[in-house]
């Protein structure tokens, strides 16, 4: 039985078009870049909540309180992704993927220069950290649509039997935010402590300038997806995406959401919290941690292409599943390998939490998320179903691991139990959503509807 709105024959033609050579790298390089800078955003403002904004915008209180209020401004960053995915994804499914991309990037580049250039709590009492949360939020509303405009676009461009490498380099992009946040923070911890809390932090934001503008430059020159232009073209793009995908989409959104939210609590927990962790518990020097990041970081770029790759050869069900097997055994390890202080058990550790979860499980999903959906409402569906899943994951993670810390007299058993039993949330939900390899992108129907009316198995 078809589905597809067109005959079987058509489908294969659609599904074979050819990719225009450079469009495909256009895309590529577009989502490659606006995702080094939001995650550089995300990298640097992280990095510094570990280390030094407790002192500059929360200094009243206790030290472990101060880590707990800096985490908690980093998590209204993530809170407010799903807002900004709402909002954006009313036009992305209608306006196209690419005049999003460029208005998430100057929302988000702006909030960083923004960070940088405010007044300390010393200089206006507590409307500082107030000034610090508005502009979390605003950074965190710009990148509620990035990361799914980044994906979307490659994968409605790229030909089939390529689009896991090639929308697998957002998440290249990513690590390469990721190594760019840990070098500037590496440069200016060498100020010293006092020159670094008196000025050397703001230089860290204020250079997101750099990022954001060499992105805009790129992001300009985007062609628009065929897959959107098709849809444009035969007037079906909906009004209201984000009510199409509640109504039609829930099922893919939901899993998308699930498949994420594990994926996503573990790859902010060794980003960010494993940085206090190391510094304020194990007794760690604050400059290792960015070179610990950059190492990571570049190994994890590395690794997401990679997985991209093999889930074109192997299929994105059983290479994302295997990834996140492996991230359910990996917190307890991990916490043993930190507890030894070690700097060569650090790197190794971090490598392979990099390579697994930070990046290697999103260079996956960036090509099969997209393919779970339906044409009508492929952005919005993504957008929702990783935003909702990052904010309940990646955004409290690092204050929740903080509050177990805190409550269990510093004892990391309680976080790894809750790292693993995230991954075990995201394993099942993988093991229950079907494989999109090659799908039609240009169909209406979702790829679950698909499975279920041909009867085609499930891999």
């Amino acid at each position: 039985m078809d589905t597809s709105g067109t005959t079987p024959e058509n489908r294969v033609r659609a599904d074979d078009r050819p990719a225009d050579p450079r469009a495909t790298r256009k895309a590529a390089w577009a989502g490659l870049v606006g995702t080094t800078l939001e995650q550089y955003d995300f990298v640097i403002y992280g990095t510094a909540s570990a280390l030094v904004f407790s002192t500059l915008f929360f200094p009243n209180i206790s030290p472990a309180a101060g880590i707990l209020a800096s985490f908690s401004a980093y998590a209204v960053g993530f809170l407010a992704r799903p807002l900004g995915g709402l909002f954006f994804s009313r036009y992305g499914d209608r306006f196209g993927r690419k005049w999003i991309l460029v208005v998430t990037l100057l929302l988000m580049g702006g909030s960083t220069l923004l960070i940088g250039l405010l007044p300390t709590y010393e200089s206006i009492g507590v409307l500082a950290p107030v000034l610090l949360v508005l502009c979390r939020f605003l950074q965190g509303f710009g990148a509620g649509a990035e990361q799914a405009g980044a994906a979307t676009l490659p994968t409605e461009t790229v030909g089939r039997g390529r689009r896991g490498r090639y929308a697998s380099l957002v998440m290249v992009g990513a690590a390469l935010g990721t190594a760019l946040g840990a070098v500037v923070w590496v440069a200016v911890q060498q100020l010293g402590e006092e020159a670094l809390l008196a000025w050397g932090w703001r230089l860290v934001f204020v250079s997101s300038l750099v990022v954001t503008v060499v992105a805009m430059v790129i992001r300009r020159k985007l062609d628009e997806s065929p897959v959107f232009t098709e849809l444009k073209e035969t007037h079906v793009a909906p009004r209201r995406p984000a009510g199409e995908v509640l109504r039609h989409g829930r099922r893919p959104m939901l899993l998308v959401l699930f498949m994420n939210v594990g994926a996503s609590a573990q790859s902010y927990t060794f980003q960010v919290f494993v940085a206090s962790y190391l510094v304020s518990t194990i007794g760690v020097d604050a400059s290792f941690v960015p070179q610990v990041l950059l190492v990571g970081a570049i190994c994890g770029g590395i690794a997401a292409f990679g997985f991209g790759a093999l889930s074109d050869r192997f299929g994105r069900r059983p290479v994302y599943s295997t990834i996140l097997a492996a991230m359910v055994l990996l917190p307890g390890p991990a916490f043993i390998a930190f507890g030894t202080g070690n700097h060569a058990a650090i790197v190794v550790t971090m490598i392979v939490s990099f390579v697994l979860a930070v990046n290697g499980a999103v260079g996956v999903q960036m090509s099969w998320f997209p393919e779970l959906f339906g044409n009508r409402y492929r952005y919005a569906g993504v957008t929702l179903g990783r935003e909702f899943s990052s904010a309940l994951g990646g955004g409290v993670a690092p204050l929740i691991c903080a509050a177990l810390i805190a409550a269990f007299a510093g004892s990391w058993i309680p976080v790894a139990v809750y790292m693993s039993g995230m991954a075990v949330i995201s394993l099942i939900a993988a093991r229950m959503a079907p494989e999109t390899v090659d799908r039609d992108l240009t169909v209406p129907q979702d790829a679950a509807a698909v499975v279920r009316a041909e009867g085609a198995p499930v891999r």
